[in-house]
């Protein structure tokens, strides 16, 4: 919890989606000039799809080898296959199909949570998604998930990131890296997310965060505010915690 947190500040929601698809893509270059695979987790949201359409549109795209590239998600809307509202139905048709379609990334990199029509509850989700994070998990001990190299939140108003709500249950999940979520306050009611303990395993955390309906929020997650009232203040990454947000989230916006 003691990582230091970088904040940049982008001058509106639509440059800083080009900024952070442009940081990303940067970053996979780098780290497949090091080493083998790379895990990327995506987020949805307005901003999280903006960068991902950012990132398709990229001349840089085809820098990146994405048949090393995994792509996981922080959190599922417990909804049908190809629901419009699932974060990788958005995912799907803001880049990822594309990528598949050209050949470029392999289906099987590929790992979204299971839908509502494929298991019975949140529950049967969560757990099978714990069990593909568990397939592609490193040697390092501790709680079986992959080396996640970035990892991307979005975050709502009331400072949720993922779906861990302010004062859910699901906040103080210890040791397993996935939940099963009911009563979202948010629709649809029933979700899956990634836990604390498998976001805090990631090597780099990475916050997006547009508008000045989250300028309280992101405030108070700066300040490192008690996770029950602000989660986002407890998204922290293993060597980097970032936040990527608009001038308007900053506060710094006099329009």
């Amino acid at each position: 919890m003691s990582t230091p947190r970088r904040v940049v500040v982008h001058p509106d929601a639509d440059v800083l989606a080009q900024a952070a698809a442009a940081r990303l893509l940067v970053r996979l270059t780098d780290l497949q000039s090091v080493q083998g695979d790379a895990h990327v987790v995506l987020t949805g949201g307005t901003v999280g799809i903006k960068t991902l359409a950012a990132v398709a549109a990229s001349p840089l795209v085809d820098a990146v080898d994405w048949s090393g590239v995994h792509l996981w998600w922080g959190d599922e809307r417990f909804l049908p296959d190809g629901d419009p509202d699932r974060n990788e139905t958005q995912a799907r048709d803001a880049l990822v199909d594309s990528l598949v379609a050209a050949g470029a990334l392999p289906a099987g990199n590929v790992h979204p949570m299971a839908p509502s029509d494929a298991v019975s509850s949140p529950e049967d989700s969560a757990a099978a998604y714990a069990a593909e994070l568990a397939r592609f998990a490193g040697s390092s001990g501790g709680l079986d998930v992959p080396p996640f190299d970035v990892l991307l939140l979005g975050m709502g108003p009331d400072g949720h990131v993922a779906s861990l709500f302010p004062g859910h249950r699901e906040l103080d999940a210890e040791g397993v890296a996935t939940v099963g979520v009911h009563g979202s306050p948010k629709p649809p009611a029933e979700r899956v997310s990634l836990t604390f303990d498998a976001i805090r395993a990631a090597r780099e955390v990475w916050v997006v965060a547009a508008g000045a309906e989250k300028a309280e929020a992101v405030a108070r997650a700066l300040r490192q505010d008690d996770v029950h009232a602000t989660p986002a203040a407890g998204a922290v990454g293993t060597d980097v915690t970032l936040w990527l947000v608009d001038a308007a989230a900053a506060g710094t916006d006099d329009a």
